[in-house]
């Protein structure tokens, strides 16, 4: 046996520990030590326990390539997002690996930086990985890259942005709702002339900008072309200056707008940050609403009204799905998980006693569909 101080340190100096010589130690088998590394459900608390000390104590590290060999898996879940730096990924990213970490899988995070061939690259290195599942905010403008994911067998899972026509597993917040509700709740605050800074050509923007309009027209108001400014190809990476030279352009606008709902909460900062250069108040001026609901939204000079798209819950169910796509003994139809998004008022549209809304400061994607319903 292992059992001595001398022996431990001669098999770690020496020869690298391995599930054999666990086993053998603590008089279990192998396929018992593979089930611990595995998080396997019918491995007992204590044995358990026992397995992962001994494992600590010989500070062993489990030999993936082999591990593959014998499972068919990589144990690896492959993540693709536009932009590292944008907190709402990192958000996801965070949620996944803390629930993937507890099933035996790594996260392997690489980054598009919005360009959709880069994307394509990026794909096939994981793909080369062999990673056992991808999850993917993708900037593609075509479904060519998933029919390449298909084709290699490997199962994926789309986060915040999805294809129309495409049967793909979707984890993402109702877009169109985060529209209604960030112009809604303008207009509840005295509004009149509400402005939009629009995101690029993804089925985030392109909800958001649909539900601004249905918001505008339930009031009998028609969309003004010059109120609508597009951030450009990327809302994510650009987005605070592209959000501060699209307000500067919507304030020469006559009349001015006096409200403005923006894309992302980067946009709304740089909305935010033109409006007082141009010597305006936030919100008696002008008030902005933005979505994310950053961590840092409370923080600014003025605290950002925003919409939160519930990032981490996005993560946690896009890993579960992962997990359960992987376990799966045979393929399964693919599943669309829309969370309801959810209204945080703070100062940045909080423009009078008689204009604020009464009661919570908090409102739901699914009663604001149904409050939209009954106009």
């Amino acid at each position: 046996m292992l059992g001595s101080n001398q022996e431990r340190q001669k098999v770690r100096k020496n020869t690298p520990v391995r599930m054999k010589d666990i086993a053998q130690d603590l008089g279990l088998s192998t396929v018992t030590i593979s089930k611990v590394l595995r998080g396997h459900s019918d491995i007992g608390d204590e044995t358990r326990k026992r397995v992962l000390k001994r494992m600590e104590e010989l500070h062993y590290q489990p030999n993936f390539a082999a591990r593959a060999l014998i499972t068919g898996r990589s144990w690896t879940v492959g993540l693709v997002v536009p932009d590292l730096i944008h907190p709402f990924y990192a958000q996801i990213a965070k949620a996944i690996s803390a629930e993937i970490r507890g099933q035996g899988y790594s996260l392997i995070i690489t980054s598009s930086e919005e360009d959709p061939e880069l994307e394509r690259q990026e794909i096939e290195q994981l793909l080369a990985r062999r990673v056992d599942v991808l999850v993917i905010a993708s900037a593609q403008w075509t479904v060519e890259s998933f029919r390449r994911i298909e084709e290699q067998r490997t199962p994926y899972i789309l986060i915040d942005r999805q294809f129309a026509g495409l049967p793909a597993n979707f984890v993402g917040v109702d877009d169109e709702a985060v529209g209604l509700m960030g112009t809604n709740h303008l207009i509840e605050q005295g509004c009149r002339r509400i402005a939009h800074i629009r995101g690029p050509q993804t089925s985030t923007a392109l909800g958001r900008l649909e539900g601004y309009k249905r918001a505008l027209a339930a009031q009998g108001v028609v969309p003004r072309p010059e109120l609508i400014l597009p951030i450009g190809l990327s809302g994510d990476d650009c987005g605070e200056p592209g959000g501060y030279e699209a307000t500067r352009k919507l304030l020469q606008t006559t009349p001015q707008p006096d409200g403005i709902f923006c894309y992302n909460d980067p946009v709304a900062m740089g909305a935010m940050r033109a409006i007082l250069d141009a010597g305006l108040r936030i919100p008696e001026d002008v008030a902005v609403v933005g979505c994310g609901n950053l961590h840092y939204s409370n923080f600014l000079r003025v605290a950002l009204t925003s919409i939160d798209q519930q990032s981490a819950e996005i993560g946690k169910q896009a890993a579960l799905l992962a997990l359960s796509l992987v376990n799966a003994k045979e393929t399964v139809r693919p599943s669309v998980k829309l969370l309801s998004p959810e209204l945080i008022v703070r100062a940045s549209t909080l423009r009078s006693k008689a204009a604020r809304p009464q009661g919570k400061t908090k409102r739901t994607g699914q009663s604001e569909a149904k409050r939209t319903a009954r106009r």
